[in-house]
């Protein structure tokens, strides 16, 4: 309550409503008021009548006799009211009471003391005034708490010095750019990760995909701790141009929204990807924790959907095989899948998926290597690691 004048104003309003208030209340109905006045004037009417000769006596004596039973019936209708009104008018007055102590409970509450008005267009004017003009990549990086960068052991550590030195040697090597910004990302090196994707993605030119733009977007989001600069837009722009579907470009541009104060647009972007998403992808989790407050600050009645699970044709087809059958089949999923992790790498949900598999074979001294090492190859990725943990839970483990 530090706006003392705003507070004298208000007090003063607040006081002549309840005056008003408590003056109506206190006031002998109105309508017996009413029927007593109009009694007596037609008393009134009727002698002057008798002195015109208008009326004769036995029918003026026998009117006054009818509108005297009126008058006083009017008389103790009007005493009954008012006694009525003096033994209940506590209750109105202490209900206007309450309702005007409360509303300045409330205020003082949820209320904006000292802030103007602020219609949509001018909120919307300035959402785009401070998109305009924020920090651009470099500020922002230079002003970012890097990742604490990961500790490899002595041969990663050689093969990274020769990678590089390859790079350098060989700028226009696709696979050793990509190789680089990958384990260079996977040590916590952001900025060395994205300069190298920089360089892939220029040595790709018309060919590089959505998904190199929305990785390098990825990338200076990280490294500018989660904000989405100017530079990290136009990647995500890049990346819808070339595939307008790619779900880590959708989730970054839904970022880049709320961080604009343009929750409108970031309801409309996540909530389409939760629909188009798998329940496993790592960003699904991230969405369902924020897309609730985002609805209420859209202005939108949202309730989460719940999560998907298997359909009841993929829950017949497993429990139409024998037991032998099933368990054949994981194996078979899991040796495919941990060969190709291991040669070839892979996303994120692969690597859960195969930790998830593993739990459900009993084979948790594996799952916890495998965790370990998805642990390493995603390192300084908040999402990712959360969402590996989430794997290792389902998997019977304690991360």
């Amino acid at each position: 309550m530090a706006d003392w004048a705003f507070w004298v104003a208000a007090g003063a309003m607040l006081a002549g409503v309840a005056l008003v208030l408590m003056r109506a209340l206190r006031q002998i109905p109105v309508a017996a008021v009413s029927d007593l006045s109009v009694y007596s004037d037609q008393l009134a009417g009727i002698d002057r009548d008798m002195a015109r000769g208008t009326v004769d006596p036995a029918e003026a004596t026998r009117l006054k006799a009818e509108i005297g039973r009126r008058l006083l019936d009017a008389d103790r209708a009007a005493r009954q009211e008012g006694a009525i009104t003096a033994r209940t008018g506590w209750v109105p007055l202490a209900g206007v009471a309450v309702a005007l102590v409360g509303a300045v409970a409330i205020y003082d509450r949820i209320g904006a003391l000292g802030y103007p008005d602020l219609p949509l267009a001018d909120r919307l004017a300035q959402s785009d005034a401070m998109m305009r003009n924020r920090p651009r990549q470099a500020d922002a990086e230079s002003k970012a708490t890097p990742p604490v960068p990961a500790a490899p052991d002595a041969d990663f550590a050689d093969l990274m010095v020769k990678l590089r030195a390859a790079v350098v040697a060989r700028p226009g090597d696709l696979q050793g750019l990509e190789l680089l910004a990958r384990n260079e990302a996977a040590i916590g090196n952001l900025v060395a990760a994205e300069a190298a994707m920089v360089q892939l993605i220029a040595a790709k030119g018309d060919a590089a995909t959505g998904d190199d733009h929305a990785s390098l977007a990825e990338l200076r989001i990280r490294a500018a701790g989660g904000y989405v600069s100017p530079e990290a837009e136009a990647d995500l722009v890049r990346a819808l141009q070339k595939d307008p579907g790619n779900a880590a470009a959708r989730y970054f541009s839904g970022l880049l929204f709320a961080q604009g104060g343009r929750q409108d647009r970031t309801f409309i972007l996540w909530s389409r990807l939760l629909n188009d998403s798998p329940p496993d992808a790592p960003w699904v989790p991230l969405i369902r924790a924020q897309l609730p407050d985002i609805a209420a600050r859209a202005g939108v009645q949202y309730d989460l959907p719940p999560l998907k699970g298997p359909t009841a044709g993929d829950v017949a087809d497993a429990a139409s095989q024998s037991p032998a059958d099933q368990t054949a089949m994981v194996e078979g999923m899991v040796a495919q899948l941990s060969d190709r992790l291991a040669s070839e790498g892979g996303t994120v949900e692969e690597w859960g998926q195969l930790i998830r598999a593993l739990g459900v074979l009993k084979r948790e001294g594996e799952a916890a290597t495998i965790y370990a090492e998805a642990k390493l190859t995603f390192a300084g990725q908040a999402s990712s690691l959360s969402f590996l943990k989430e794997a290792a839970v389902s998997a019977g483990l304690t991360p």
